[in-house]
């Protein structure tokens, strides 16, 4: 069975990534990952943060110290470097940021320490009140031009879904050079603690219910855009797996499923996925991609206003 795909022109030997994560960031799991059936891996992101930190050499009290973070410019280029080396499938580097200036440099030193690819993860909240829509977008075109003008290696932007037209900001960024899009990027909110009244910032895991968002706009993108389309968020069993593909995903990305069951769950949604496609008699994952994308749906509108009106009227009905 041929599950081979290509991803931000790079060959895969099948469409499951391992998204960044603690597990990626650590040369035994990145390891029992590949064993597993990874295809790619997209190291822990490395954020702006640290690399202004070190730049400052620490000189105010607002600025933190390397003991603040897990990683580290100097030993993130390091890991590059043996991650390249203790696998054979490509190693994507990760980068997390909120403007171009100070940080994009690094990017150069990230390809020549061997990473394959860069995945952008651009963390920005607009909570200034002042600042409009188009600024907001300008800001990722501008990180991802400068980044483009700095390496040679692909790139990949991890997009949120809070543009108001996300379509067309998704063939801005293919314009300015993006290889890929990630759909979605997860914003992490706070929640409250009543009794003590402060911030809770602890991390929720992804569950399933959260793929259809990223699943509407996966359907609506595919063959419209030029730039690989890479699904993440939800994916907990091969059933998501087949989904995103479905509606037009090029790969699959997963990390919560892998930090609830650990790196050998990638075997099952590899199984699981085969499975599926050997029950319907597919050989290869050309004639299911895309296979219910909106393009090729023979109504396309069931994705859109139509679809809405319908669920919403027949609720309680059945």
């Amino acid at each position: 069975m041929d599950l081979t795909t290509r991803y931000m022109g790079l060959r895969l030997k099948n469409p499951l990534v391992a998204s960044a994560s603690p597990l990626t960031g650590k040369l035994d799991s990145i390891r029992l990952l590949e064993d597993a059936g990874a295809a790619a891996l997209i190291l822990p992101s490395l954020f702006q943060e640290e690399l202004e930190a070190e730049g400052a050499r620490y000189a105010t009290s607002n600025v933190p110290s390397p003991a603040d973070y897990k990683v580290g410019p100097r030993h993130y280029l390091e890991l590059v470097r043996r991650a390249g080396r203790a696998v054979d499938v490509p190693v994507i580097a990760s980068l997390n940021g909120v403007t171009n200036e100070g940080w994009i440099s690094y990017a150069k030193l990230i390809e020549e320490a061997g990473a394959k690819g860069l995945e952008l993860n651009i963390y920005f909240i607009p909570a200034d009140l002042a600042m409009t829509g188009q600024a907001a977008e300008r800001r990722y075109l501008d990180i991802l031009r400068s980044v483009r003008t700095a390496v040679s290696i692909p790139v990949a932007i991890k997009l949120s879904p809070y543009f108001s037209s996300v379509g067309n900001m998704a063939l801005a960024l293919q314009d300015a050079g993006a290889d890929a899009l990630v759909l979605f990027n997860r914003f992490y909110q706070p929640d409250l603690d009543l009794a003590q009244l402060r911030l809770l910032m602890n991390l929720t895991l992804s569950d399933p219910g959260e793929i259809r968002l990223p699943l509407l706009w996966l359907a609506i993108l595919a063959g419209r855009v030029k730039v690989s389309l890479a699904a993440s968020t939800g994916v907990a069993s091969a059933d998501e797996v087949v989904k995103y593909l479905l509606v037009g995903a090029d790969v699959v990305m997963t990390t919560s499923a892998l930090l609830r069951h650990g790196p050998g769950h990638m075997a099952v949604l590899l199984d699981g996925l085969r499975n599926w496609l050997a029950s319907r008699d597919f050989d290869s994952l050309e004639p299911v991609r895309g296979l219910m994308s909106q393009r090729k749906l023979k109504d396309p509108q069931a994705l859109e206003r139509a679809n809405y009106i319908e669920i919403l009227q027949g609720y309680g009905q059945g």
